[in-house]
Order: structure tokens, then C-alpha cells, then sequence
């Protein structure tokens, strides 16, 4: 199988996405000589591969379906899930704050079903890496399948470990911690990263947030910024667009953060202090 890609026309092994009346939709892997069953028909791969994307097909009792290539957003909300998967408001966000590309190496503490790891195996592409640590088993195997499903597996590795004694690796371009207590595992994420590198935590309540900007003080980050995302759909329709009925709120704080070599240059005090890389222990 493989990732949506450039072409025109649905091809075997491509991704698909079905997407019938009231936007019932379905992703499949679209292989010669099989068929897809729904409760609204059954649809032959043959007739599907070969067809010019946003085409329509239709079932064998004539429903009617959009053949589309799903988009990364349309994989990662439809991955099968142990765990709470990250929304995609929030992962192009953290994708773009910390500058992850192709060819980067980044990590990642806490794969759960592996929403983030597909997200970043996507974005540094063949010639990149992404490290990604989990504590369960049976959550690592899940998110196994769900990169092997979309043709991502070769370009991460999976560690079983539990973080608290660090990470093998050690200038890694951008590190995702998602774990319940990331304050306790900041000084690791540090020894981590290259110099200047970017962390991001998803943190879901406001002591846990106030608990993690202390640690990451205390372990010479700055350049520390704390938002939440707020997404709401509007109807589209020209005559009356008004909000949907439906709106992604709060599903968890981030808090962004680089890595700095703090020096005791008296020039750059000033410097220091507007970043907050003066506040260390206990001295706030």
C-alpha cells in the first residue's frame, strides 16, 4: 500500500477514501481482484482502480460514493485507537512551530496509536527518521499496524523503554513528548536534542502545564510558549453562513520550548532574562 501521492488516477495499492450520502466514508487499500463490502453495496477494487481521483462509482445496488485519496487528516482521525489520538488542529500547529521537514531525525516520548508518529513520518518524508519511545506493548504493537497500514513503518523506529533513564540518542532536530508527567522527564528530553532544538507537550489541565514551564526552566529551556487551539466549522452556504452545530475545543494545552546554552556573558543579562533563562531553581 502506499501514501496518497501525485498521481491522477487510483492506482493498486493506493489509498482510498469512499465518501457516500451524508458523508459516510470509508478508507480502504485498493487491491486487483477484491471487493468492498458496506451496508450500502459492495463496490469491485477493479472498478475503482483506474478511475480519475473525485470520480464517482457506485455500489452494486447503485449508491453513490466519491473516490478520493484520503488526506493525512482523514488517516489519523480514522486510525484505530487504544488511546486518545492528537487532532489534526493541533498536529500541523506543532509541525510547524517546530520546524520539522524532510530528512530531520525527531523523537517522540509516549507512540500511544500513533496519530503524531504518522504525522511526523509523513512530514520528514523517505530520507528522515522519526524515534519514538512507548511504555506498552500492546499500545506499540497497535501503532505498528497503523504505520505499516499506511506505508510508513520503514522510516520509524519503535523503542519499548521506560523514559525515566533517558534516550539512547542525542541531537535529535525536534523531540514530542506526550506522557502524563512531562515535567519529570525534561532534563532527558534536553540531553536529547541538539542545541537550539525544539520540544513540544501536549498537556491536558492547568497545574500540569504551571509543573512542566518550572522543569523546563530548571532544565535550561527558553523561549517557552503555552496556547491551546480552538477550531469551529461555519455552514457553507452562501445565503446564510452561520457556525456548524459542532466545534473542536479545548483538547489540551501546548507548550513549546528550545533548547539554549545559557552563558554568563554580564552583555547578554538583558537577553536572558526577557527568554526567562535566569529563573532557574526555585528563583521565579
Amino acid at each position: 500500500m502506499s501514501f496518497p501521492d501525485s498521481s491522477a488516477i487510483a492506482q493498486d495499492g493506493d489509498l482510498a477514501q469512499l465518501v457516500g450520502l451524508r458523508h459516510k466514508h470509508f478508507i480502504l487499500t485498493l487491491q486487483a481482484g477484491a471487493k468492498f463490502e458496506t451496508h450500502r453495496g459492495i463496490l469491485q477494487h477493479d472498478d475503482l482502480i483506474g478511475k480519475p481521483w473525485g470520480t464517482q462509482v457506485f455500489s452494486h445496488i447503485g449508491s453513490p460514493f466519491f473516490l478520493l485519496q484520503p488526506s493525512l487528516a482523514d488517516l489519523i482521525n480514522e486510525l484505530p485507537r487504544t488511546t486518545q489520538i492528537l487532532y489534526p488542529k493541533d498536529i500541523g500547529f506543532i509541525l510547524i512551530t517546530m520546524g520539522v521537514g524532510p530528512g530531520q531525525t525527531v523523537m517522540e516520548a509516549g507512540t500511544g496509536s500513533g496519530s503524531m508518529t504518522t504525522a511526523l513520518a509523513h512530514t520528514v518524508g523517505p530520507q528522515g527518521r522519526v524515534i519514538s519511545y512507548e511504555v506498552k506493548p500492546d499500545v506499540q504493537n497497535l501503532a505498528r499496524k497503523n504505520l505499516t497500514r499506511f506505508g510508513l513503518d520503514s522510516r520509524v523506529e519503535l523503542k519499548l523503554r521506560d523514559i525515566q533513564q533517558g534516550f539512547d540518542e542525542t541531537n535529535m532536530d525536534a523531540f514530542f513528548l506526550d506522557v502524563a508527567n512531562p515535567y519529570d522527564y525534561t532534563a532527558q528530553v534536553r540531553a536529547a536534542l541538539k542545541p537550539g532544538g525544539y520540544m513540544c507537550c501536549l498537556i491536558p489541565t492547568f497545574n500540569q502545564v504551571e509543573k512542566t514551564l518550572v522543569a523546563l526552566r530548571q532544565s535550561q529551556f527558553a523561549f517557552v510558549e503555552v496556547c491551546e487551539l480552538l477550531l469551529r466549522y461555519y455552514k457553507p452556504e452562501p445565503a446564510r453562513i452561520r457556525p456548524t452545530d459542532r466545534m473542536v475545543a479545548h483538547t489540551g494545552f501546548l507548550v513549546f520550548a528550545r533548547r539554549i546554552e545559557p552563558g554568563d556573558d554580564p552583555r547578554g543579562r538583558a537577553l536572558s532574562e526577557e527568554v526567562g533563562t535566569d529563573k532557574i531553581a526555585g528563583n521565579f
